[in-house]
């Protein structure tokens, strides 16, 4: 029994210090590198560079915002029509709004319907932008981002959290920039 658990518990060390020397790529073309002036990728060369993406192995392409316009409504129906061979891709999004709960915040409705299994969505991390941007307060923006995540995590879908402007909020407000990241793990990040 006792020689059992040691062999268990290095098995599990074994596997654990091998993931956490994994690197994972999570590629956002589609949507961050999108954004640069004069660039306007079509529904055709989002498919393409999505497709090139997977064929180099990178394993996570954030497909853009679904809901957002109708070609990355476009895009995600695709992609489910026709898969990548390895690659997941990901719906892109901002916690659910102030003062509302995420299962009744119709801007996350378009995100479960892109019908993938990871939704990356970021939240405000920087008390100046929570107060000044959102108009809400601090404790209302912790509860966006805990409530968000765990509705996504209740429809089984896997959630990566962006901590948007963390450093800038870092520098302002420690405590608080902090504090964003515990509600987000409270919520039940996948690992």
């Amino acid at each position: 029994m006792k020689y059992h658990r040691m062999v268990e518990n290095s098995t599990n060390y074994q596997r654990q210090t091998t993931m956490s020397k994994q690197l994972w790529i999570y590629d956002t073309t589609l949507r961050d590198g999108a954004q640069r002036e004069g660039l306007s990728l079509s529904l055709e060369d989002k498919l393409h560079i999505a497709r090139k993406l997977d064929q180099l192995g990178i394993p996570f392409i954030e497909g853009g915002w679904p809901g957002a316009n109708p070609k990355d409504v476009q895009l995600f129906w695709r992609l489910t029509e026709e898969p990548l061979s390895q690659a997941e891709i990901v719906a892109f999004c901002s916690t659910r709004r102030p003062h509302t709960t995420a299962a009744e915040d119709p801007s996350l409705k378009p995100i479960l319907s892109a019908g993938t299994i990871w939704i990356t969505t970021f939240g405000k991390s920087w008390d100046l932008h929570v107060t000044e941007s959102l108009k809400t307060s601090l404790e209302e923006n912790l509860a966006m981002i805990q409530d968000t995540i765990e509705f996504f995590r209740s429809q089984g879908r896997r959630v990566i959290y962006d901590a948007e402007h963390w450093f800038d909020g870092y520098k302002n407000n420690p405590e608080y920039a902090l504090e964003t990241l515990k509600a987000a793990v409270a919520g039940g990040l996948s690992g």
